[in-house]
């Protein structure tokens, strides 16, 4: 008798653990895919084809891409770099994961990476991934899964390959491909106001776009000289994708505007165009 229950034990054992392991199996395989409820995904971006996100989703996601801009990388790395995190972390900076790892990539401090505390900074995270993949030889030519591999080297190489379309939407969009392509629903309850939101959004673009600095319109609001349209639609989407956490109420570039109350793009009509600027407008203090 005592036998037998302790086979049954054991016998259960084995299937608790079996299926331990096929959870953690299918969760590395479907990645970012089991993270995100659709009610949460308050930000579209649409640039032939369209994908759906939250707030910190979006955030990360122009950070990734700025960084890429700013390093002169192709807009092929983007790509890579965007699937990797959206595999990797479901595109979250997230506190930790297998073993050591931390952040949007999953990068951990025993391979060398950094610090816990410098890879939970989403540009450095970002910085380190395209230095990293820009060591690995031919990666240009290479598809997007098999490029993210030689850098993360995971248990799961085919894995990176399923974010390819979504990553190549995103980078359209956030490279200022697109007109008005990233649009997102902003709370009535901003992170951040006033004076201490247009101070962080002068800083987000400095370490993001590299920019010197954007001149103060006043105490809420700011004004960012464009070159050209494309990087005038870099820009204005990066304040759209930031505009929860820095309090974005308004942005206007190239005849459109974006507002946090409607979410959306709409022509302006029977005011003067903007010019070669984008204009942003944050929420004022409560």
């Amino acid at each position: 008798m005592w036998v037998r229950t302790r086979a049954v034990v054991a016998g259960g054992v084995v299937l608790v653990l079996a299926a331990v392991v096929g959870v953690w199996i299918v969760v590395r395989q479907v990645g970012g895919q089991l993270r995100l409820p659709l009610s949460s995904r308050t930000c579209t971006v649409q640039a032939d084809g369209r994908v759906a996100l939250d707030a910190d989703q979006m955030a990360n996601a122009a950070t990734i891409a700025a960084i890429g801009a700013q390093r002169r990388m192709p807009e092929r790395a983007v790509v890579v770099a965007l699937a990797t995190a959206y595999q990797e972390s479901g595109l979250r900076n997230l506190a930790g994961g297998d073993r050591d790892s931390v952040g949007l990539f999953q990068q951990r401090p025993s391979q060398g990476w950094g610090t816990p505390q410098e890879i939970r900074d989403p540009r450095y995270a970002a910085n380190r991934f395209y230095a990293a993949l820009k060591k690995v030889r031919g990666w240009e030519r290479m598809r997007v899964t098999d490029a993210a591999q030689r850098v993360q080297r995971s248990a799961f190489p085919e894995a990176y390959q399923k974010w390819a379309d979504e990553s190549e939407v995103l980078s359209r969009a956030l490279l200022g491909h697109a007109t008005g392509a990233v649009a997102c629903t902003v709370s009535r309850d901003p992170v951040m106001r006033g004076e201490a939101a247009a101070t962080a959004l002068t800083r987000g673009l400095s370490l993001d776009w590299g920019l010197a600095a954007a001149g103060a319109a006043d105490l809420t609001g700011l004004t960012i000289p464009a070159a050209d349209e494309r990087r005038g639609w870099r820009y204005a989407h990066w304040l759209v994708s930031h505009a929860h956490d820095h309090g974005v109420k308004r942005v206007r570039f190239g005849g459109l505007e974006w507002t946090a109350r409607d979410g959306t793009w709409d022509r302006v009509s029977g005011e003067p165009t903007t010019g070669g600027r984008v204009v942003a407008e944050v929420f004022g203090e409560a």
